[in-house]
Parts: C-alpha cells; sequence; structure tokens
C-alpha cells in the first residue's frame, strides 16, 4: 500500500496561520496533487482572487516543469528527463537541461554531507523497494539488494558542466533523487517570489516541504504545525520567519505492510532495509534542499549522531521516536 501524505502540515492549520485579513490583502489558497507524486498547497496574501490565480499558474508552471524533469518513473513529450537519463546515459554522454545538472552537482554535495545516507545514485536499490512496495506482497531478498548495491557508486556518475551532459560509467547506475529535490525545489520557489515580488506573505508546501515567504501579514511569524501520525496532537508548532524550511521524514509517509509490519520508503544504506530509529524527523533551516536532505540522514542514524550533524550544519532538529518521546535541538523556537 502507497500512502502519500501531508507530512508536515494539515491544510486546516495551514489556513489558519495567516489569521484574519488586513485592509489590503486577503488570504488565497490552492492545492494541486499531481506533482511530485504528493499533496501540495500555496497560499499566501493578495489584492484580489484574481491576480492571486494569475501569480499561482505561473507558479504551478514553475513547478510542473521541475516535477518532469525530475521524475523518474514517466516519460514526457519532448523533455529528456532523468527517466531518460536512466535509460540511456551509460550509452555515451546526455546534453540536459542545465536545472538537471544544478540538482545533480547538489546531489553529489548532499553524499558528503551525509556521508553517503543520502546517495542520489543508490536508485538501483531504491528501485527495488519500489517495485516490492507497490505490490505490496512481499519483501525484496537481500541477495537482490546486495546485488543492486553493486551499482550505486556515485562516482560513476559524471557530470560535465561545461557541456551539461551526464554520463554513468557503470551500466546499471540509477539515479533517484527523491531525498532532495523538493527541498531543492523550494528553494527555487522563495528565489522566484522574492526576486520577482510576487508575494509579501505565503506559505508553500511540497508534500509537506514548507517554506516560508515573508511574514504574517499583521507582521508576527507563522506557526508551523509537525504532524503526529498517531494522535490528533501536533509532534511540536514552531515559529517560522522569513526563509525558513520545515521539512519532515517519517515512517508513516510512504509505507507497506508485510505479515503485519510496516516497512517505510526510507532505506539505510548499510542495511539496505528500511531505517528504523524513529517516526519522524524534523529538520528546521534557511536552506530547505539542506533540511531536505539532512531529515532523510537523520532519520537513518542513531540520535547522538544526528545531534552532531544538525550541530555542524547549523540546523534545528525534532525526532519523535518509536516510543514517542520527543527530542529537540536547544534552539528549536517553539510556538507557545
Amino acid at each position: 500500500m502507497k500512502k502519500i501524505v501531508s507530512i508536515v502540515l494539515s491544510f486546516a492549520l495551514l489556513f489558519s496561520l495567516f489569521g484574519c485579513s488586513n485592509n489590503k490583502t486577503t488570504k488565497y489558497s490552492k492545492s494541486f496533487l499531481d506533482l511530485f507524486d504528493t499533496a501540495s498547497s500555496i497560499t499566501a496574501y493578495d489584492t484580489s482572487q484574481a491576480k492571486f490565480d494569475e501569480k499561482y499558474n505561473k507558479l504551478y508552471d514553475i513547478i510542473k516543469e521541475y516535477s518532469e524533469l525530475y521524475d523518474i518513473y514517466n516519460d514526457y513529450n519532448n523533455i529528456i528527463n532523468l527517466k531518460y537519463i536512466n535509460e540511456n546515459a551509460y550509452k555515451k554522454p546526455i546534453k540536459v537541461d542545465k536545472k538537471i545538472i544544478e540538482l545533480l552537482n547538489y546531489g553529489k554535495k548532499a553524499y558528503k554531507i551525509t556521508d553517503g545516507y543520502v546517495n542520489i545514485a543508490m536508485g538501483s536499490v531504491l528501485s527495488i523497494w519500489h517495485d516490492y512496495r507497490e505490490k505490496g506482497e512481499s519483501l525484496p531478498p537481500k541477495s537482490l539488494l546486495v546485488s543492486a548495491n553493486g551499482h550505486t557508486d556515485i562516482n560513476n556518475l559524471i557530470i560535465d558542466n561545461k557541456n551539461s551532459t551526464v554520463f554513468f560509467k557503470d551500466k546499471k547506475l540509477k539515479l533517484d533523487v527523491g531525498a532532495i529535490t523538493k527541498g531543492f525545489v523550494c528553494n527555487k520557489i522563495y528565489e522566484y517570489i522574492t526576486q520577482n515580488n510576487i508575494w509579501q506573505s505565503a506559505v508553500i508546501s511540497l508534500g509537506g516541504n514548507i517554506i516560508t515567504i515573508g511574514n504574517k501579514p499583521d507582521g508576527n511569524d507563522f506557526a508551523i504545525g509537525i504532524e503526529n501520525p498517531d494522535s490528533s496532537e501536533f509532534v511540536d508548532k514552531v515559529y517560522a520567519n522569513d526563509n525558513t524550511s520545515v521539512v519532515t521524514s517519517g515512517s508513516y509517509q510512504r509505507y507497506y505492510t508485510v505479515n503485519g509490519k510496516n516497512y517505510c520508503h526510507i532505506i539505510d544504506k548499510n542495511t539496505l532495509y528500511p531505517a528504523n530509529h524513529f517516526k519522524s524527523v524534523t529538520v528546521i533551516s534557511s536552506d530547505s534542499a539542506l533540511a531536505d536532505t539532512l531529515s532523510t540522514a537523520l532519520f537513518c542514524v542513531d540520535l547522538d549522531t544526528g545531534r552532531k550533524l544538525a550541530k555542524k550544519y547549523n540546523v534545528q532538529a525534532i525526532w519523535l521516536d518509536n516510543n514517542d518521546k520527543i527530542t529537540k535541538t536547544d534552539g528549536v523556537n517553539s510556538a507557545k
């Protein structure tokens, strides 16, 4: 069974973030399910529905372009995307859009940041788990995973920045950028909105990867609720000012059940099986790509290692363990 949920933010809380409208602007919101295979929403203050819709449509088209370029499962007319790259880049260098080059360069950086816990070249292993999760009947055999893991060396991903090409030195190498994509795109959304003066007060959610633009119309910070999958109570509510990202990785997001046990989609590179240290890990940062990257890494390591990693990269984190114990870094700005 495939679970697609809103990871961090309930839409009810999202709508309440902004409070009452002021004399000049009104709150507007739209949600969509067809991009990045997840539930997303755009909420902002604007002067009219028509103005909001016009800006929303432009932003949606930008997000759609990223979604199609970074898709590893579907083909699109006249687009060389990651699916095409996975199927062809071992034959010869493939000329690709600069947006793909930029993402893959960040993917190599993410590998170093996380000591390999986030590895965009792990697609050969992750695709096996995806196929078994779609069938929902059994677990993949360890021997199959070990064999696939022999084709996950990120050094076999050759990026030519000057010529904008991608080449695989290993025929069986596959890319999977799910651990970094939404955070990476959230950074791009923030840049687009602020550089073009689109909105002064907005909250964007890509599958629960939250990024804030400006503050609430009254000047106060937003309050972002972090969902507890087993309770009506939030794990926490945190204050977020301009350019704050709140990203959660959780065992309850995409999983399937075999013999009464749930297996999530986040795979530990050491065991090649789903990580099971926590129910969820939330990372708060001004860099959405970093928050996305570290939320996955911290989900795969023990608490002490995660604390050190959070401190090293100056992010705040919130852990919910399997016994519902909540642990927070000292700098988390929790809402009262």
